[in-house]
């Protein structure tokens, strides 16, 4: 697999524009509209929580590298839609101001693995594409996403969202086949194997027991494919667009398990 990784750079670029252009839509956009792939969710609720993510990382950023209390209490929230953009502008510009200050190989506290400053830029670059397109689909008015910006989704929702290297505590118990996965706009390909996990966490006592993916070398041979766009596979596996365009062969039993792995919403 080719990375897909971007330059730090071209994150917080990303961020800046994603951000501004889901303020943009929510600008005007009626407060009560539901949003269709949160349907719990009415437009006001989808500003504020992009709100206080950024609101979070942000300080995250700042305190580093020392964890969130577990006691923490966020920011109030505002009453009325004027009060919901102004605080996005303030925690959105600090998120970014935050991050442009530090060094993106500074140790700071994630919940995934690689808990550096760096991870930040990358996860919530991509919090705000996810969040822009919610913006749009509720406003009735989608904009294209850039391809290199989904293939890299694509393969953070593989590698971190729904899988990655097994803890050393838990083990991993495949189906039989391998998934290779194309991006058929910006040729990236990701060999995958989806199955089990299952364990308990030592430190915590929280255990595993569910569907996990595990990103294979280059050269294994797959027993089924999966084609599609990375902004088609992107938005798929984060339930903002359907299937209809991915072309799918091989082992149905394999596809059956890359589907359980990647079937648990993402928000």
């Amino acid at each position: 697999m080719t990375s897909t990784r971007l330059p730090y750079d071209a994150y917080l670029a990303h961020l800046r524009r994603d951000s501004a252009r889901f303020r943009e839509v929510l600008t005007d956009v009626d407060p009560a509209a539901r949003v269709p792939a949160c349907p719990d969710w009415d437009a006001a609720d989808l500003l504020w929580h992009l709100a206080e993510v950024q609101w979070f990382w942000a300080r995250t950023v700042r305190l580093r590298p020392a964890p969130p209390e577990d006691d923490l209490e966020g920011p109030e929230r505002p009453a009325d839609h004027a009060g919901l953009l102004a605080a996005f502008d303030e925690f959105s510009a600090q998120l970014v101001a935050e991050l442009e200050g530090a060094d993106p190989a500074d140790e700071a506290w994630h919940w995934a693995p690689e808990r550096t400053v760096g991870t930040s830029h990358r996860r919530q670059a991509h919090e705000a594409l996810v969040h822009r397109l919610d913006a749009e689909q509720t406003a009735g008015a989608v904009t294209p996403f850039e391809p290199a910006l989904a293939a890299d989704g694509v393969a953070e929702a593989l590698e971190v969202m729904y899988g990655g290297a097994p803890p050393a505590w838990a083990e991993f118990t495949p189906v039989d086949g391998v998934l290779r996965l194309d991006l058929t706009d910006t040729g990236h390909t990701f060999r995958v194997a989806a199955g089990v996990l299952t364990g308990a966490d030592p430190g915590s006592g929280k255990a595993v027991d569910g569907p996990h993916l595990v990103l294979l070398d280059p050269g294994t041979r797959p027993a089924a494919t999966l084609a599609g766009t990375a902004a088609d596979v992107d938005t798929w596996l984060w339930k903002r667009g359907d299937d209809a365009r991915l072309v799918r062969d091989g082992d149905p039993a394999v596809h059956a398990a890359f589907a359980a792995a990647v079937s648990p919403p993402l928000t």
